[in-house]
């Protein structure tokens, strides 16, 4: 019997690329003097209360995005859409072309999954 060697594909929407990603609630980032972002987020629940009472954990994580991350980051605003996001990324990173729309498109998963941004229907 033959294994399947083939790395899963993301199934993503035709439109995809149309999506206008907005970032969600009241998250304060700011951009440090590198150029480089760094987001607040802040350890709400009562796990986080039971670690930041007994473990002295803060009340705030500061998440510093890398150089990739604080790109697609500062384009989201909610009038770019995916497109223009991975655009804005081959123009900062021009040796990488061909990885940036799984680069891209992986990352704006991961960013919806950990409820930093919301996607929006297409922009017209």
């Amino acid at each position: 019997m033959a294994k399947n060697t083939s790395k899963k594909s993301m199934k993503i929407p035709a439109n995809y690329m149309e999506y206008v990603p907005v970032r969600s609630g009241d998250r304060p980032w700011r951009e440090k003097e590198d150029g480089l972002v760094e987001v607040d987020m802040e350890n709400k629940g009562f796990y986080h209360s039971i670690a930041q009472k007994f473990f002295k954990k803060p009340r705030v994580s500061h998440i510093a995005l890398d150089k990739y991350g604080s790109v697609v980051w500062k384009n989201i605003d909610g009038s770019h859409t995916v497109h223009d996001i991975v655009c804005a990324m081959e123009t900062a990173f021009p040796g990488e072309k061909e990885r940036m729309l799984d680069r891209v498109v992986t990352y704006m998963a991961t960013l919806q999954r950990s409820g930093f941004i919301v996607m929006k229907g297409t922009k017209k």
